[in-house]
């Protein structure tokens, strides 16, 4: 016996971030506690994230079904032949074991369910469920994410605080190790499952921080008529560390905006506060500022909702036809200019750190020839204890133009170059303009 709730169709990023909302109100209804109710909702985002097509709509069903007792399901269905992803798949059924993938004959369908914790009848539930997804004022954007941000932080501290209780225990087992020697060999069986536990703890706690982190970086580059672009991200290498680099790309009136930016700290909530700076520079490129007036906005964005908070960003804004460029910089490593054929040079103009609360000086505006490429990248691939970064940032130069090669090629020579081994998380975002006005497509991301 089944209720059928309400449904949502999905065809844009934000359709996902509602139905992310949508699944953690269903649940709640039913009566599940927050935990469960950020597991169902961050599994059904993730597929519908890696389900969604522009051309053809996904399908979210929200159904109370009756077993040994009522269970909300959630079916994600579609009509052609995509198929999700083996990595989301996998994510979803460790975050929420229970799930069915149905590829079908035409189409396919996967069905996540959840037990209803209160006994109650399926009706009943049913009745709760469509009333609490009644529709109501749809919420922007970055409300969404806003929401999502801080969903996925709670679960992370609900890890965290079972970390913390197992080492505790870890701790006492070990001092009672020590005074009672004749139960030596069984508490050390004890000591080492402990151990295994905290280990697996901390490796999921790593594994959904990043998974948040990368959230916040772009899916795809925007087309590009006028050049081609590709970009490298690579985390740290260090398992401990979760770094704020980030970067965007996003067409305004006034021409291509590139930005590549990193949030001073590596933490949980430097990589929040990266997330909303991304989206704000987003939001703030559409209502058509100049680059300096961009930057000094966010700068009051972080004064006032992440105050103590620094960030660096350079803006490059590319004229339409590619022949000039506009650059304003907040304290973050000057891009590199590569007319055709040459060495680069770096525009060093800068202002200020983000969140200082100080002015940021006009862009600087630079002519460039057609074949030209622009080089943005992060502290973290030049930056190392045993060489000043100026020298490390000539050694780049000198690279660049000895690679002399398209986008794609030039990111991964880069990367060879500088990157192996490096313990910050690292950028590399080339930029070439053609100068022809081609129907070019927008480029290639590669997260490492």
């Amino acid at each position: 016996m089944e209720h059928l709730g309400p449904s949502t169709v999905l065809f844009t990023e934000h359709d996902v971030f509602a139905l992310r909302r949508r699944a953690k109100t269903a649940a709640g209804a039913v009566g599940l506690d927050e935990s469960d109710q950020v597991r169902l909702a961050t599994a059904v985002s993730e597929l519908g994230r890696d389900l969604l097509r522009a051309e053809s709509a996904l399908t979210a069903t929200f159904t109370v079904v009756e077993a040994e007792r009522a269970r909300l399901r959630v079916e994600l269905a579609w009509p052609d032949g995509r198929m999700p992803s083996e990595e989301s798949l996998a994510l979803a059924a460790r975050i929420l074991p229970d799930l069915r993938y149905d590829p079908g004959e035409v189409g396919g369908a996967v069905e996540l369910l959840c037990d209803v914790p209160v006994r109650k009848s399926v009706k009943e539930a049913a009745q709760q469920v469509r009333e609490a997804l009644e529709p109501a004022v749809s919420a922007t954007a970055l409300e969404d994410l806003r929401s999502q941000t801080w969903d996925l932080a709670a679960a992370l501290e609900e890890s965290r605080a079972q970390r913390d209780e197992l080492a505790r225990l870890n701790a006492e087992l070990t001092e009672t190790n020590q005074g009672v020697m004749a139960l030596y060999a069984e508490l050390t069986a004890e000591l080492e499952e402990t151990n295994r536990g905290v280990v697996a703890l901390y490796g999921e706690e790593h594994q959904l921080a990043l998974t948040l982190q990368r959230t916040f970086l772009p899916a795809a580059l925007p087309s590009f008529p006028d050049g081609q672009l590709a970009v490298r991200y690579l985390p740290a290498a260090a398992e401990t560390e979760i770094g704020g680099d980030f970067y965007e790309a996003v067409n305004t009136p006034a021409g291509l905006l590139l930005a590549v930016g990193d949030v001073v700290g590596h933490s949980l909530q430097a990589a929040v506060v990266m997330g909303e700076l991304r989206h704000a520079l987003r939001a703030f490129a559409s209502e058509g500022h100049p680059p300096h007036v961009l930057l000094e906005r966010l700068d009051h964005l972080m004064r006032l909702h992440q105050p103590g908070w620094t960030a660096t960003v350079c803006i490059v804004l590319v004229a339409p036809g590619g022949g000039a460029v506009e650059v304003a910089n907040a304290g973050h490593l000057p891009p590199l200019l590569m007319p055709p054929g040459k060495r680069g040079t770096y525009v060093r103009e800068h202002g200020p750190l983000l969140g200082l609360g100080l002015p940021q000086p006009p862009a600087s505006t630079h002519a460039v020839v057609p074949g030209s490429t622009i080089v943005l990248v992060t502290d973290g691939l030049i930056e190392t204890r045993d060489k000043d970064i100026v020298a490390r940032m000539e050694d780049l130069a000198t690279v660049a133009a000895d690679l002399a090669a398209e986008p794609e090629i030039l990111c991964d020579g880069l990367v060879r170059a500088f990157g192996e081994q490096q313990a910050d998380d690292m950028i590399v975002f080339v930029t070439k303009l053609n100068g022809t006005g081609g129907d070019e497509p927008g480029g290639r991301v590669r997260l490492g």
